[in-house]
């Protein structure tokens, strides 16, 4: 029998490296081409699509991502895998609405029940959150985009403030509005449109999905949802194990073991001893070593940061560092594909701060610096955006 093919944490680093276009070559031409080549964008922080983009494709400025999100309408917001909220392209989107969009619209759902349930303002949970959908689906439908504000004010259920548990200490009013959007926007009927703000910035407006789209979106069952996306997932991210599949996606073993035989992924030996998952014809795939000069600065959330739960070949040891308690991964310095340190934007807008994990050779440190110059100049006239989510070691 032969031997399993084993794929090292060096080519593992170098696949991520180019096929997540972090050596910034020439292959990224669009928005929607960009997002695909990492499956998806991470969007929980408005700017971190933008950032991202930069750290991969400085060709695309602002204008051409906003056009993308809001004229072109090629990617597209959702909340998606692990109710994290993603921009993927259109047909990346019909993918994710099939395979976990019925997930986390039954979670978001079930969470509102619980607390309804608490309150005495509402003699029937299930009726209330059925009508109070349909009234906004309605005046969603008979103009333009609103903002949830403006919702509020039309559609008297999605003013009305619940009190939930008002003999607990925890209890209290809650306004309902967002969690019933969330939850219409997560079920694929409608969608966040157009930003009353700046990039990064989030003023979320709400338009009927359909019409968002140009198209209903095309029906895709579950299993078809999962084969398609960890289709893209093996491509862009493995090899990956079992283990990072579905925690990417938020899902089930069995779902994403089904998937896994529906396209007849090859399992490789990985160098700590675990089994990763690889398309059938990239076992053997000649990928370039990292230049040894390569530098790039990610920010928070940043697909490449978040797209394994496994995250040694490279992060090391600096997890703790630069994630917080709920995973959440912070802004990162990077240098021949692995993680050295975080970053910051200065406070007088000139560069950013870096903050090292390990030490690197001084010509790396000024290369660090050179990028941070860059995104300064990219992101201007606006201040670059200090993240939400940053590491304990930035923080």
């Amino acid at each position: 029998m032969p031997a399993r093919p084993k794929i090292t944490d060096d080519e593992r680093r170098a696949r991520q490296w180019h096929r997540q276009f972090l050596d910034r070559h020439d292959g990224v031409s669009r928005v929607d081409e960009l997002a695909d080549s990492l499956v998806a964008l991470h969007a929980t922080t408005p700017s971190t699509v933008f950032l991202s983009a930069w750290a991969r494709a400085p060709h695309l400025r602002v204008p051409h991502i906003e056009a993308a999100l809001y004229e072109d309408r090629s990617v597209v917001k959702h909340l998606g895998m692990r109710r994290t909220l993603f921009v993927t392209s259109q047909p990346v989107l019909d993918d994710v609405l099939g395979a976990v969009s019925g997930r986390v619209s039954s979670s978001e759902r079930t969470n509102m029940l619980r607390d309804l349930r608490r309150s005495p303002d509402v003699d029937d949970p299930e009726a209330w959150i059925d009508a109070a959908a349909a009234a906004a689906l309605a005046a969603l439908e008979s103009g333009g985009p609103r903002t949830t504000a403006q919702l509020r004010d039309e559609v008297p259920l999605l003013g009305q403030a619940v009190h939930v548990a008002p003999d607990k200490s925890w209890g209290g009013a809650v306004q309902m509005a967002p969690r019933i959007l969330n939850y219409l926007a997560a079920s694929g009927r409608i969608v966040r449109g157009p930003n009353d703000g700046a990039w990064h910035t989030s003023r979320i407006t709400w338009s009927p999905m359909a019409r968002w789209l140009g198209r209903e979106p095309h029906e895709r069952s579950v299993d078809d949802g999962h084969v398609g996306l960890i289709r893209r997932w093996l491509q862009v991210f493995g090899p990956g194990t079992e283990t990072d599949i579905v925690w990417w996606l938020g899902s089930t073993k069995s779902a994403v073991r089904r998937a896994l035989a529906a396209v007849e992924a090859v399992a490789v030996d990985l160098d700590d001893g675990q089994t990763g998952y690889v398309l059938p014809d990239d076992a053997d795939t000649a990928t370039p070593q990292i230049d040894d000069e390569a530098v790039a600065l990610l920010p928070e959330l940043d697909p490449t940061t978040m797209g394994h739960k496994q995250r040694g070949f490279y992060l090391g040891e600096h997890e703790p560092e630069l994630f917080d308690r709920n995973g959440n991964g912070g802004t990162t310095a990077w240098w021949g594909g692995r993680v050295v340190g975080g970053w910051l934007p200065r406070p007088d807008g000139d560069g950013v701060d870096l903050v090292f994990c390990e030490k690197v050779p001084a010509r790396i440190e000024r290369a660090l610096r050179s990028r941070g110059e860059e995104l300064v100049q990219w992101c201007a006239p606006a201040p670059v955006p200090r993240g939400l989510y940053l590491g304990p070691l930035v923080r």
